[in-house]
C-alpha cells in the first residue's frame, strides 16, 4: 500500500488485520494514560484541573498529535471515573500523579446492591463524554478512543481486593453478583462514550490478570464479563481493544476466547508467544514504559523496532506512561512507526 492513510483509517485497519501503509502509534488513555508534562505545558491544561471539565480534558488530549506525539485522542486520563461515579472517594492527584481511590465503598462483595449507578449525565462521567464530543467535533482524521476500567479492576476499587480475591474462593456467588453489577454499569458508561462519538473502545483490566487470579479464576471471573461488555458495545465501535497486564504465560491459551479485535499486553510478554494463541486478533504494545521514560533515544528505537519485528500491529506503550516522560521520547516511538512503511 503506497497511499497515506489517515490516523483513524490506519488504526481501524490495523486493529482488524487489514492492509495498512505503516503501523499506527497510539496510547489509548484511561489506565493507559497518554498525558505528559510537556503536553500539559503546550496546551496550558495541567493536571489535576484537566480531569474535571470536558473542555480541559479535550484540550489536553488533543495536545499530542499536532506536536508529533501519539496518533490518537484518549480520555479520561485515569481509571477512577467509574469508581467515583459509583460512590468511591477519590483524590484527584497533582501535576504528575493520577487520581486514585482513597477508600472502599463496600466492605463485602455481597453488598453490591449498595453501589450507586453510574450516571453518564452527571459528574466526571458526563465530562468524559463531553470531551469526546468536543474532540469528535474537530474532525474525523484522528481516532477518539473511549476507555473503560475492566470489571475486575472496578470491582477491586469498590471493595478491598483482599476481600474480593478471598470471596472468589470462599463465596463465588457473592463475587458473581458484584461482577454482574459492575459489568452493567460499565456497559452503560461505555455506550455513552461511544454515542458521544468515540471511534474505538479500550478496556484495561490491570487487576484482572492471570498472575493475580490464576487461570481458572481468569476464565471464570474475567473473560465472561469482559466479553459481555464487548458483545454489548462492539456494534457501536470501529474496533475494540482489551489490555491485560502482567505475565500472560499461564493464561495465554485463554486469550483467544476474548471477543475483542485487538489484545494489548505488557512488555514482560513476548508478542510471538501471544500471537500463537490469538489467531485472528491484532496485537498492541508492548514497549516498556520505564524505557520510554528513561532509555536513550537509540535504545528506545531498538525496543520499538523489536516489538514490531515480533509481530506487533499497533505500536504502543505496554501500560500508561509516566507524566514526567519527555514528549521527545514519544516522538521517537512515532518516528519508528513512520519508518516502517509497507510496500
Amino acid at each position: 500500500m503506497t497511499a497515506d492513510l489517515s490516523p483513524l483509517e490506519r488504526l481501524t485497519r490495523a486493529i482488524h488485520l487489514q492492509e495498512v501503509d505503516r503501523p499506527p502509534c497510539i496510547c489509548p488513555g484511561g489506565m493507559m494514560n497518554m498525558v505528559v508534562e510537556d503536553v500539559m505545558d503546550l496546551t496550558k491544561r495541567p493536571w489535576p484541573q484537566a480531569h474535571l471539565t470536558g473542555e480541559a480534558m479535550a484540550e489536553l488530549a488533543s495536545g499530542h498529535y499536532p506536536n508529533g506525539g501519539f496518533e490518537n485522542y484518549g480520555v479520561p486520563f485515569c481509571m477512577t471515573v467509574e469508581a467515583q461515579s459509583m460512590g468511591a472517594p477519590v483524590s484527584m492527584g497533582d501535576r504528575i500523579h493520577e487520581p486514585r481511590v482513597t477508600s472502599y465503598v463496600i466492605d463485602r462483595s455481597q453488598d453490591w446492591d449498595r453501589l450507586t449507578p453510574i450516571d453518564p449525565s452527571s459528574g466526571r462521567a458526563l465530562e468524559v463524554c463531553r470531551a469526546i464530543s468536543i474532540l469528535k467535533s474537530r474532525g474525523t482524521e484522528v481516532p477518539v478512543i473511549a476507555n473503560l476500567t475492566g470489571p475486575v479492576s472496578l470491582a477491586t476499587s469498590l471493595v478491598d481486593p483482599a476481600v474480593f480475591y478471598k470471596d472468589i474462593r470462599k463465596n463465588p456467588s457473592h463475587v458473581e453478583g458484584l461482577m454482574n453489577r459492575v459489568t452493567e454499569e460499565l456497559i452503560r458508561f461505555g455506550r455513552a462514550q461511544l454515542e458521544a462519538g468515540a471511534d474505538v473502545l479500550t478496556i484495561s483490566d490491570p487487576s484482572g490478570t492471570g498472575e493475580i487470579l490464576g487461570p481458572k479464576a481468569f476464565e471464570t471471573f474475567a473473560i465472561p464479563y469482559l466479553n459481555r461488555i464487548l458483545d454489548s458495545l462492539a456494534p457501536l465501535a470501529k474496533g475494540t481493544i482489551v489490555h491485560i497486564c502482567g505475565r500472560l504465560k499461564g493464561v495465554a491459551h485463554l486469550l483467544g476466547d476474548l471477543h475483542c479485535d485487538c489484545i494489548s499486553f505488557d512488555s514482560i510478554s513476548s508478542a510471538r508467544d501471544i500471537a500463537s494463541h490469538v489467531e485472528g486478533k491484532s496485537l498492541m504494545g508492548n514497549v516498556s514504559t520505564l524505557a520510554i521514560e528513561t532509555a536513550a533515544p537509540g535504545q528506545l528505537r531498538l525496543l520499538c523496532q523489536s516489538s514490531l519485528n515480533q509481530g506487533i500491529h499497533v505500536l504502543a506503550p505496554a501500560c500508561g506512561i509516566g507524566a514526567m516522560t519527555a514528549l521527545d521520547q514519544v516522538r521517537t516511538m512515532v518516528d519508528v512507526a513512520k519508518n516502517n512503511r509497507r510496500a
